[in-house]
């Protein structure tokens, strides 16, 4: 996707270039707030308030679940850190989208909370319309918006020292009628942003919105369960409890939050007791992965006996081994396989800032 659908009234041409030369997300997420406040709720003026709680509710996740890096000189990063350390209790790093909406709004005459979100105002509103006026200052931008000028996409205005933006009633038709394409094209443009910050990090445009409900692991519980059904002795990586079909979750080792992927290869059973403690942390290799490695190549090998889940089996391909392969391996071999994969994902996530955790 490299431009947006034409206008039959408008040009497109400012709009296509307003992510150019781009060295910080806040264009990004200026763009997805206003689209989501016009198209979801129908407002056509807005004040800074609002895109600024929405700005942060969109980047809320991909900082604070993912860890993703925006880069050293990203202010909103900054900003999103700073109201956690400030409100830590009423803003978790898991708080539902609806809930961390409403909080930020109940917020806006918190002079601390409102000091961390001030830089907004002094840089976004103005420099996203450049394309439409290039090289000129910030009160020329606002002049200049004020007729909507070479057909801007907003205009700018304060009142009683609160800065609005009221939409070019022009622009209102495209924006409905494109708001999927319009959406996509920004996630497309953070992604290739956010990609070259965390050339490492697997899976980033899964990491710019946090799923409200994960996939289903019925597919992975049958496979373990085919395992204990036939014998195998089937004890939690942690605590090392025994563990029986009905009793036992299934833990992602590498924090899901870091994959974002249900592979089979990553995850294990374990006592249910363990994820409210281990949550998203990263469990010591050197203590945890040859049990790991040793657990699956015994379900491996009974599961290629009774021949079933043919398809879920090929989620071992991505070690660089066949299912045959891993389960015929010697010990030595079997555990560089899992290191060689594991390692550098335990370092990479680590220099994101995941804990470290053992039982």
């Amino acid at each position: 996707m490299t431009n947006l659908p034409e206008s039959k009234i408008l040009s497109t041409r400012h709009l296509n270039r307003v992510f150019d030369n781009t060295t910080a997300t806040y264009k990004f997420y200026w763009l997805l707030s206003i689209l989501e406040l016009f198209v979801k709720q129908g407002k056509t003026r807005m004040n800074m308030w609002e895109i600024s709680t929405h700005m942060v509710t969109n980047a809320w996740y991909p900082v604070n679940y993912f860890r993703l890096s925006f880069g050293k000189s990203d202010s909103l990063s900054d900003a999103i850190h700073a109201l956690r350390n400030l409100r830590s209790k009423e803003l978790p790093i898991n708080i539902k989208r609806s809930d961390l909406i409403a909080t930020l709004g109940k917020m806006e005459d918190d002079e601390e909370v409102r000091k961390a979100l001030d830089f907004l105002k002094m840089n976004v509103p103005y420099r996203f319309l450049s394309p439409w006026f290039p090289k000129k200052k910030d009160f020329e931008v606002v002049e200049l918006s004020q007729s909507f000028a070479n057909n801007c996409l907003y205009k700018l205005e304060k009142v009683n020292g609160t800065l609005w933006i009221e939409l070019n009633p022009k622009w209102s038709p495209y924006l409905q009628e494109n708001y999927d394409i319009l959406t996509a094209f920004t996630y497309w443009k953070l992604t290739n942003f956010l990609q070259a910050r965390n050339p490492n990090v697997p899976n980033i445009p899964n990491k710019l919105v946090k799923q409200e409900e994960r996939n289903s692991l019925s597919s992975q519980h049958k496979f373990w369960d085919t395992a204990i059904n036939k014998g195998m002795e089937v004890r939690c990586l942690y605590t090392n409890k025994l563990l029986d079909i009905k009793g036992y979750d299934l833990d992602h080792f590498i924090p899901w939050s870091f994959v974002s992927h249900d592979l089979l290869w990553n995850l294990m059973p374990a006592d249910s007791s363990i994820n409210s403690s281990k949550s998203n942390k990263l469990p010591d290799l050197s203590l945890y992965l040859p049990k790991l490695a040793e657990a699956h190549q015994a379900a491996l090998r009974i599961n290629l006996e009774v021949g079933k889940q043919d398809k879920l089996l090929e989620d071992y391909l991505s070690l660089g081994h066949t299912p045959q392969d891993i389960a015929m391996m010697d010990r030595e071999h079997l555990l560089d396989c899992f290191y060689q994969t594991f390692t550098p994902m335990n370092q990479i996530a680590q220099n994101m800032g995941f804990e470290l955790w053992k039982y």
